[in-house]
């Protein structure tokens, strides 16, 4: 196994040390660096002075984010799958005359 990296992530003002893969830093930091953008987008607009509720609205928005994903890939895939199944069916007609 590699080496763990000690690092420290700062994060609605509260700096929290982690040990990670090196692998892991960079996500990591992008993704402290976001959750950062995110607080202080939604302290500037909506004038929220409480770090719990910004960081609760973080985490919705960055998971409601996940679950739509999830949602289109799945209408996607369903997608797809007709248009292979006609296209299957397309096939297999053109087959079966001969």
């Amino acid at each position: 196994m590699g080496e763990k990296l000690k690092i420290k992530l700062s994060i609605a003002d509260r700096v929290y040390p982690l040990t990670i893969d090196p692998s892991q830093e960079e996500g990591l930091r992008k993704a402290a660096k976001n959750i950062e953008q995110l607080a202080k987008k939604f302290e500037q607009n909506y004038a929220v002075r409480d770090k719990q509720d910004v960081l609760a609205m973080c985490a919705l928005q960055f998971a409601s984010k996940i679950e739509q994903r999830g949602i289109d890939n799945t209408e996607d895939t369903k997608e797809v799958t007709e248009r292979l199944r006609a296209l299957d069916q397309l096939v297999n007609s053109k087959l079966s005359i001969k």
